[in-house]
């Protein structure tokens, strides 16, 4: 009626089920131990209460307030609380009462906790988007300008 499965079976299920299991993990998380000097791209959500010294590129990013990100963060969503010192480019933006932000925000849906610090520009989507075509416009009317042959300086233009 019951019985008793040998243990090098039990071994082999528990290793599958463990193995089943990091393969649907959706969800990786840098604790307050963990310092990461380079850039971090991941196709899962991510949750920060450690340290990074580089660029972020993620689908959800939550930073808890312990958190600290030296570089620009990249996501579809990011819900801040602790110290971010860069750009940041999200779809949907939370920044809690916790955080202070040092650097420019674009987004295109914003919440902002009353007591959170933002130091830096704030640019709607669209809004952010004319502002980059605009830049890249002089980017390449500075590199495409042309010294005179009497040795004056270049002659730039605004193209629009």
């Amino acid at each position: 009626m019951f019985f008793k499965k040998p243990a090098k079976m039990a071994e082999q299920t528990q290793v599958r089920r463990m193995t089943d299991m990091n393969s649907r993990s959706t969800f990786s998380v840098i604790g307050t131990d963990v310092t990461i000097k380079g850039d971090i791209e991941a196709t899962a959500d991510l949750h920060i209460d450690g340290a990074v010294e580089g660029d972020i590129k993620c689908s959800s990013l939550v930073q808890g307030e312990s958190g600290s990100v030296v570089g620009s963060i990249v996501a579809e969503s990011a819900r801040l609380a602790g110290k971010v010192n860069g750009s940041i480019r999200v779809r949907e933006l939370v920044v809690l009462r916790e955080a202070h932000i040092h650097g420019d925000v674009q987004y295109e849906a914003l919440t902002i906790e009353q007591g959170a610090q933002v130091d830096g520009r704030f640019a709607h989507g669209t809004k952010a988007n004319e502002a980059a075509i605009v830049a890249n416009e002089l980017v390449h009317a500075v590199s495409d300008a042309e010294v005179n042959p009497e040795g004056e300086e270049p002659k730039l233009g605004l193209v629009r």
